[in-house]
């Protein structure tokens, strides 16, 4: 692949939910993503990722285990009763974690690691045809999420993310040129 290539896969990638909710993702695909997650750079080399895949009545467990952390955690009924279906709006949902360090710029640099490693996934996804989209793990909600997702204690849910079949293909987003000084 030459630079151009690369380039157009960046642009071309969108953040949708906009998926055929009935159509299913072969595992295989989601093993793929999860694999080249992997290849990110990783520091000290700690392997801090750790993936979640939900399908099926999963998502709705999945849903459930983060609404009522947010019940718990005091968001709004119509918040709560929202989430009880969220994870249902794309057949596969991928829970993305990163474990703790020895310390906490480890940590931080594990987290690092893995969203570079999310970043492999979304262009995976891109390359094969699949939408997907990054969600934030809800305020309040990580240690119930990594719990239900079975991941040690201390993990960082770093990504919630939708993947499909996309329905439709969204506009590109105008983006503002980078913010680049050069210095010699």
């Amino acid at each position: 692949m030459n630079f151009a290539d690369f380039a157009q896969l960046v642009r071309t990638r969108r953040s949708q939910l906009i998926v055929d909710q009935e159509r299913d993702v072969e595992i295989d695909l989601i093993r793929q993503l999860c694999s080249v997650a992997t290849w990110a750079p990783n520091h000290q080399q700690t392997w801090p990722w750790v993936f979640g895949v939900f399908t099926g009545e999963s998502r709705r467990g999945l849903s459930d285990a983060t609404a009522d952390a947010m019940l718990r955690f005091g968001d709004s009924e119509m918040k709560v009763t929202k989430t009880r279906t969220k994870y249902l709006r794309a057949p596969v949902v991928v829970v993305v974690g990163s474990a703790p360090g020895d310390s906490d710029l480890q940590s931080q640099e594990n987290r690092d690691a893995v969203a570079a490693g999310i970043q492999n996934m979304l262009l995976g996804a891109t390359a094969m045809g699949l939408a997907s989209f990054w969600s934030s793990c809800p305020k309040g909600c990580n240690d119930d999420v990594a719990r239900h997702c079975g991941f040690a204690s201390g993990t960082h849910v770093t990504a919630m993310l939708y993947i499909g079949w996309p329905t439709k293909d969204l506009p590109a987003i105008e983006r503002p040129a980078p913010a680049i000084t050069y210095f010699n």
